[in-house]
Protein backbone atom coordinates (compact mmCIF):
# COMPACT_ATOMS: atom_id res chain seq x y z
CA UNK A 1 0.00 0.00 0.00
CA UNK A 2 1.40 4.08 -0.85
CA UNK A 3 1.93 6.32 1.85
CA UNK A 4 -1.50 7.64 0.39
CA UNK A 5 -3.87 4.96 2.34
CA UNK A 6 -5.92 5.26 5.47
CA UNK A 7 -7.75 8.31 4.33
CA UNK A 8 -11.02 7.12 3.67
CA UNK A 9 -11.64 8.12 0.12
CA UNK A 10 -15.27 6.32 -0.30
CA UNK A 11 -17.85 6.23 2.52
CA UNK A 12 -20.84 3.81 1.63
CA UNK A 13 -23.92 3.73 4.73
CA UNK A 14 -26.99 2.27 4.07
CA UNK A 15 -27.42 2.02 0.60
CA UNK A 16 -30.11 0.09 -0.82
CA UNK A 17 -32.43 0.03 -4.44
CA UNK A 18 -35.42 -1.47 -5.48
CA UNK A 19 -37.05 -2.38 -8.67
CA UNK A 20 -40.43 -2.99 -8.40
CA UNK A 21 -40.49 -6.10 -6.04
CA UNK A 22 -37.01 -6.81 -6.49
CA UNK A 23 -34.30 -6.00 -3.80
CA UNK A 24 -31.27 -4.98 -5.57
CA UNK A 25 -28.95 -3.56 -3.06
CA UNK A 26 -30.09 -4.13 0.87
CA UNK A 27 -28.12 -1.83 3.03
CA UNK A 28 -24.84 -2.29 1.49
CA UNK A 29 -22.08 -0.29 3.38
CA UNK A 30 -18.45 -0.15 3.42
CA UNK A 31 -15.63 2.81 3.17
CA UNK A 32 -12.37 2.25 1.05
CA UNK A 33 -9.15 3.84 1.87
CA UNK A 34 -7.16 6.51 -0.97
CA UNK A 35 -4.88 3.81 -2.85
CA UNK A 36 -6.72 0.79 -2.43
CA UNK A 37 -8.04 -1.70 -4.93
CA UNK A 38 -11.28 -2.51 -3.79
CA UNK A 39 -12.67 -5.32 -5.14
CA UNK A 40 -17.00 -6.52 -5.84
CA UNK A 41 -17.24 -10.23 -6.16
CA UNK A 42 -20.39 -12.35 -6.76
CA UNK A 43 -22.82 -14.23 -9.28
CA UNK A 44 -24.88 -12.52 -12.03
CA UNK A 45 -27.71 -10.66 -9.98
CA UNK A 46 -25.77 -10.47 -6.95
CA UNK A 47 -26.05 -6.64 -6.99
CA UNK A 48 -22.52 -5.48 -8.05
CA UNK A 49 -23.48 -3.28 -11.09
CA UNK A 50 -26.48 -2.01 -8.97
CA UNK A 51 -23.59 -0.40 -6.66
CA UNK A 52 -21.56 0.47 -9.16
CA UNK A 53 -23.63 2.59 -11.29
CA UNK A 54 -25.13 4.35 -7.38
CA UNK A 55 -21.50 4.82 -7.05
CA UNK A 56 -20.70 6.36 -10.15
CA UNK A 57 -24.20 8.50 -9.52
CA UNK A 58 -25.72 7.36 -12.81
CA UNK A 59 -29.21 5.85 -10.20
CA UNK A 60 -30.10 7.14 -7.57
CA UNK A 61 -30.16 4.76 -4.48
CA UNK A 62 -33.94 4.64 -2.91
CA UNK A 63 -31.90 4.50 0.47
CA UNK A 64 -28.74 5.14 2.20
CA UNK A 65 -25.50 7.79 1.81
CA UNK A 66 -22.54 7.55 -0.56
CA UNK A 67 -19.54 10.23 0.05
CA UNK A 68 -16.71 10.07 -2.91
CA UNK A 69 -13.61 12.20 -2.37
CA UNK A 70 -15.35 13.96 0.52
CA UNK A 71 -18.85 14.97 -1.80
CA UNK A 72 -22.15 13.66 -1.56
CA UNK A 73 -22.56 11.68 -4.41
CA UNK A 74 -26.65 11.68 -3.81
CA UNK A 75 -27.06 15.70 -2.86
CA UNK A 76 -24.24 16.70 -5.57
CA UNK A 77 -24.16 14.14 -8.23
CA UNK A 78 -22.26 16.65 -10.69
CA UNK A 79 -19.96 17.72 -8.71
CA UNK A 80 -19.12 14.11 -7.65
CA UNK A 81 -18.59 13.33 -11.46
CA UNK A 82 -15.21 15.35 -11.38
CA UNK A 83 -13.73 13.29 -8.49
CA UNK A 84 -14.27 9.68 -10.00
CA UNK A 85 -14.40 8.31 -13.48
CA UNK A 86 -17.17 5.07 -14.38
CA UNK A 87 -16.27 2.70 -16.79
CA UNK A 88 -19.42 0.32 -17.19
CA UNK A 89 -19.13 -2.81 -19.21
CA UNK A 90 -20.04 -1.63 -22.17
CA UNK A 91 -18.15 1.48 -22.40
CA UNK A 92 -18.97 4.39 -24.54
CA UNK A 93 -16.45 4.67 -27.35
CA UNK A 94 -17.58 5.68 -30.66
CA UNK A 95 -16.32 3.08 -33.38
CA UNK A 96 -16.22 5.63 -35.99
CA UNK A 97 -13.64 7.71 -34.48
CA UNK A 98 -10.20 7.42 -34.26
CA UNK A 99 -8.37 6.62 -30.57
CA UNK A 100 -6.94 10.01 -30.75
CA UNK A 101 -10.40 11.59 -31.39
CA UNK A 102 -12.13 9.32 -28.98
CA UNK A 103 -9.75 10.66 -26.40
CA UNK A 104 -9.96 14.25 -27.72
CA UNK A 105 -13.87 13.68 -27.21
CA UNK A 106 -13.60 12.82 -23.29
CA UNK A 107 -11.14 15.72 -22.54
CA UNK A 108 -13.82 18.26 -24.01
CA UNK A 109 -16.77 16.55 -21.83
CA UNK A 110 -14.55 17.18 -19.24
CA UNK A 111 -13.11 21.17 -19.99
CA UNK A 112 -9.85 19.94 -20.14
CA UNK A 113 -7.53 22.42 -22.02
CA UNK A 114 -5.31 21.43 -25.00
CA UNK A 115 -2.07 21.64 -23.11
CA UNK A 116 -3.29 19.13 -20.20
CA UNK A 117 -5.28 16.93 -22.50
CA UNK A 118 -1.96 16.80 -25.03
CA UNK A 119 0.59 15.69 -21.62
CA UNK A 120 -2.16 13.52 -20.24
CA UNK A 121 -3.02 11.44 -23.84
CA UNK A 122 0.86 11.20 -24.18
CA UNK A 123 1.12 9.79 -20.66
CA UNK A 124 -2.09 7.53 -20.52
CA UNK A 125 -1.56 6.14 -24.20
CA UNK A 126 1.79 5.30 -23.40
CA UNK A 127 0.96 3.64 -19.98
CA UNK A 128 -1.63 1.64 -21.90
CA UNK A 129 1.01 0.38 -24.80
CA UNK A 130 -1.12 2.68 -27.70
CA UNK A 131 1.64 4.93 -28.77
CA UNK A 132 1.58 4.55 -32.65
CA UNK A 133 -1.93 3.75 -32.85
CA UNK A 134 -3.40 7.39 -32.23
CA UNK A 135 -4.81 7.29 -35.56
CA UNK A 136 -6.84 3.87 -35.96
CA UNK A 137 -10.37 3.66 -35.54
CA UNK A 138 -11.71 2.61 -32.41
CA UNK A 139 -13.87 0.04 -34.28
CA UNK A 140 -10.74 -1.45 -36.14
CA UNK A 141 -9.45 -2.41 -32.31
CA UNK A 142 -8.86 -5.54 -30.67
CA UNK A 143 -11.43 -6.18 -27.72
CA UNK A 144 -7.99 -5.81 -25.52
CA UNK A 145 -7.23 -2.63 -27.22
CA UNK A 146 -10.53 -1.31 -27.00
CA UNK A 147 -10.47 -2.18 -23.18
CA UNK A 148 -7.16 0.17 -22.82
CA UNK A 149 -8.61 3.09 -25.15
CA UNK A 150 -11.33 2.62 -22.54
CA UNK A 151 -9.87 3.18 -19.34
CA UNK A 152 -7.60 6.18 -21.19
CA UNK A 153 -10.92 7.88 -21.61
CA UNK A 154 -11.78 7.46 -18.18
CA UNK A 155 -8.81 8.90 -16.76
CA UNK A 156 -8.03 11.44 -18.96
CA UNK A 157 -9.75 13.90 -16.28
CA UNK A 158 -7.36 12.73 -13.68
CA UNK A 159 -10.11 11.17 -11.68
CA UNK A 160 -9.44 10.30 -7.58
CA UNK A 161 -11.56 7.65 -7.73
CA UNK A 162 -11.92 5.19 -10.45
CA UNK A 163 -15.45 2.81 -10.79
CA UNK A 164 -14.77 -0.06 -12.87
CA UNK A 165 -17.60 -2.87 -14.04
CA UNK A 166 -16.04 -6.03 -15.14
CA UNK A 167 -13.41 -4.27 -17.41
CA UNK A 168 -11.72 -7.72 -18.47
CA UNK A 169 -14.10 -9.77 -19.39
CA UNK A 170 -14.14 -11.23 -22.78
CA UNK A 171 -10.44 -9.77 -22.48
CA UNK A 172 -7.40 -12.18 -23.97
CA UNK A 173 -4.96 -12.99 -21.15
CA UNK A 174 -2.17 -10.77 -22.22
CA UNK A 175 -4.52 -7.31 -22.40
CA UNK A 176 -6.08 -8.50 -18.97
CA UNK A 177 -2.58 -8.55 -17.79
CA UNK A 178 -1.56 -5.41 -19.32
CA UNK A 179 -4.78 -3.53 -18.04
CA UNK A 180 -3.66 -4.71 -14.29
CA UNK A 181 0.00 -3.27 -14.89
CA UNK A 182 -2.02 0.17 -15.27
CA UNK A 183 -4.12 -0.28 -12.33
CA UNK A 184 -1.03 -1.42 -10.08
CA UNK A 185 0.52 2.51 -11.68
CA UNK A 186 -2.82 4.30 -10.60
CA UNK A 187 -2.69 3.02 -7.43
CA UNK A 188 0.81 3.72 -6.79
CA UNK A 189 0.28 7.65 -7.24
CA UNK A 190 -2.82 7.56 -5.31
CA UNK A 191 -5.90 6.42 -7.59
CA UNK A 192 -8.73 4.68 -5.65
CA UNK A 193 -10.06 1.51 -7.49
CA UNK A 194 -12.97 -0.18 -7.17
CA UNK A 195 -13.52 -2.81 -9.29
CA UNK A 196 -16.72 -5.40 -10.06
CA UNK A 197 -15.35 -8.69 -11.23
CA UNK A 198 -16.03 -12.04 -12.45
CA UNK A 199 -12.93 -13.39 -12.32
CA UNK A 200 -11.37 -15.07 -9.41
CA UNK A 201 -7.61 -14.55 -10.15
CA UNK A 202 -8.30 -10.97 -10.35
CA UNK A 203 -10.32 -10.87 -7.31
CA UNK A 204 -6.82 -12.83 -5.58
CA UNK A 205 -5.19 -8.93 -7.11
CA UNK A 206 -7.47 -6.93 -5.17
CA UNK A 207 -6.17 -5.06 -1.51
CA UNK A 208 -9.90 -6.15 -0.31
CA UNK A 209 -12.83 -8.09 -1.17
CA UNK A 210 -16.66 -7.47 -0.52
CA UNK A 211 -18.32 -10.88 -0.87
CA UNK A 212 -21.93 -10.22 -2.91
CA UNK A 213 -24.85 -12.28 -2.64
CA UNK A 214 -28.44 -11.39 -3.18
CA UNK A 215 -28.13 -7.60 -2.91
CA UNK A 216 -25.76 -7.54 0.03
CA UNK A 217 -22.14 -7.99 1.44
CA UNK A 218 -21.96 -10.77 3.23
CA UNK A 219 -17.89 -10.63 3.75
CA UNK A 220 -15.39 -8.42 3.89
CA UNK A 221 -11.90 -7.85 4.12
CA UNK A 222 -8.66 -8.89 2.44
CA UNK A 223 -8.11 -11.94 0.12
CA UNK A 224 -5.92 -13.56 2.98
CA UNK A 225 -8.22 -13.13 5.57
CA UNK A 226 -10.88 -14.63 3.75
CA UNK A 227 -8.90 -17.68 3.21
CA UNK A 228 -8.35 -18.16 6.76
CA UNK A 229 -12.11 -17.78 7.17
CA UNK A 230 -12.59 -20.33 5.76
CA UNK A 231 -13.79 -24.04 7.29
CA UNK A 232 -12.25 -26.96 7.18
CA UNK A 233 -8.59 -28.13 4.94
CA UNK A 234 -8.66 -27.66 1.50
CA UNK A 235 -8.02 -31.03 -0.70
CA UNK A 236 -6.76 -31.14 -4.36
CA UNK A 237 -7.83 -34.67 -6.30
CA UNK A 238 -6.26 -34.78 -9.35
CA UNK A 239 -8.19 -36.87 -11.79
CA UNK A 240 -9.03 -37.99 -15.54
CA UNK A 241 -12.79 -38.22 -14.68
CA UNK A 242 -13.28 -35.19 -12.55
CA UNK A 243 -16.88 -34.74 -13.25
CA UNK A 244 -17.74 -38.45 -12.14
CA UNK A 245 -14.89 -38.09 -8.56
CA UNK A 246 -17.20 -34.82 -8.03
CA UNK A 247 -20.29 -37.06 -7.42
CA UNK A 248 -18.93 -40.12 -6.11
CA UNK A 249 -17.25 -37.38 -3.08
CA UNK A 250 -20.64 -35.48 -2.74
CA UNK A 251 -22.26 -36.30 0.84
CA UNK A 252 -19.42 -38.47 1.86
CA UNK A 253 -18.57 -38.18 5.27
CA UNK A 254 -16.72 -35.57 6.71
CA UNK A 255 -16.47 -33.35 3.11
CA UNK A 256 -17.79 -30.13 3.75
CA UNK A 257 -17.74 -29.37 -0.37
CA UNK A 258 -17.22 -30.37 -3.42
CA UNK A 259 -15.92 -28.05 -6.44
CA UNK A 260 -14.94 -28.79 -9.90
CA UNK A 261 -11.87 -27.11 -10.88
CA UNK A 262 -10.57 -28.21 -14.70
CA UNK A 263 -9.21 -31.79 -14.34
CA UNK A 264 -9.39 -31.37 -10.78
CA UNK A 265 -11.85 -31.71 -7.80
CA UNK A 266 -11.28 -29.41 -4.57
CA UNK A 267 -12.93 -31.33 -1.93
CA UNK A 268 -13.27 -29.04 1.52
CA UNK A 269 -13.24 -31.79 4.49
CA UNK A 270 -13.36 -31.38 8.27
CA UNK A 271 -10.23 -33.24 9.27
CA UNK A 272 -7.33 -33.98 6.63
CA UNK A 273 -5.55 -36.29 8.46
CA UNK A 274 -8.97 -38.79 9.18
CA UNK A 275 -10.47 -38.00 5.45
CA UNK A 276 -7.63 -38.67 2.90
CA UNK A 277 -7.53 -42.31 3.90
CA UNK A 278 -11.03 -42.69 3.90
CA UNK A 279 -11.23 -40.71 0.51
CA UNK A 280 -8.08 -43.33 -0.62
CA UNK A 281 -10.21 -46.38 0.29
CA UNK A 282 -12.83 -44.96 -1.14
CA UNK A 283 -11.25 -44.53 -4.69
CA UNK A 284 -9.68 -47.73 -4.25
CA UNK A 285 -12.48 -49.41 -3.59
CA UNK A 286 -14.11 -48.40 -6.67
CA UNK A 287 -11.14 -48.68 -8.94
CA UNK A 288 -10.16 -45.51 -9.25
CA UNK A 289 -6.40 -45.78 -9.58
CA UNK A 290 -5.07 -42.62 -11.57
CA UNK A 291 -6.58 -40.34 -8.70
CA UNK A 292 -3.75 -38.24 -6.68
CA UNK A 293 -4.84 -36.46 -3.67
CA UNK A 294 -3.01 -33.44 -2.09
CA UNK A 295 -3.95 -30.46 0.48
CA UNK A 296 -3.82 -27.24 -1.55
CA UNK A 297 -3.87 -23.62 -0.90
CA UNK A 298 -7.27 -22.47 -1.58
CA UNK A 299 -8.45 -19.67 -3.88
CA UNK A 300 -11.14 -16.99 -3.64
CA UNK A 301 -13.28 -19.15 -5.77
CA UNK A 302 -12.75 -22.00 -3.02
CA UNK A 303 -13.50 -19.23 -0.20
CA UNK A 304 -16.76 -17.78 -1.65
CA UNK A 305 -18.67 -20.86 -2.20
CA UNK A 306 -17.41 -22.24 1.41
CA UNK A 307 -18.47 -18.87 2.89
CA UNK A 308 -21.68 -18.27 1.01
CA UNK A 309 -22.99 -21.60 -0.76
CA UNK A 310 -22.52 -23.91 -3.61
CA UNK A 311 -25.63 -22.21 -5.05
CA UNK A 312 -23.44 -19.20 -5.35
CA UNK A 313 -20.89 -20.76 -7.54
Amino acid sequence: MNAVANETAVQVQALSKHFGAVSAVRGVQFSVERGEIFGLVGPDGAGKTTTMRMLAGVLQPDAGSIRIDGVDVVQETEAAKLHLSYMPQRFGLYEDLTIAENIFFYAELFGIDRRQRVQRSKELLSAAGLIGFERRLAGQLSGGMKQKLGLVCALIHTPRVLLLDEPTTGVDPVSRRDFWAILYNLRETGVTILMATAYMDEAERCSRLALFHEGEIRYCDTPARLKAAMPGTLLAVTTSQPRGLRDLLKGQPGVLGVLLMGDRVHVRVDDAVRRIPEIQALLNARQWSDAQIAEAEPGIEDVFVALLGEQSA
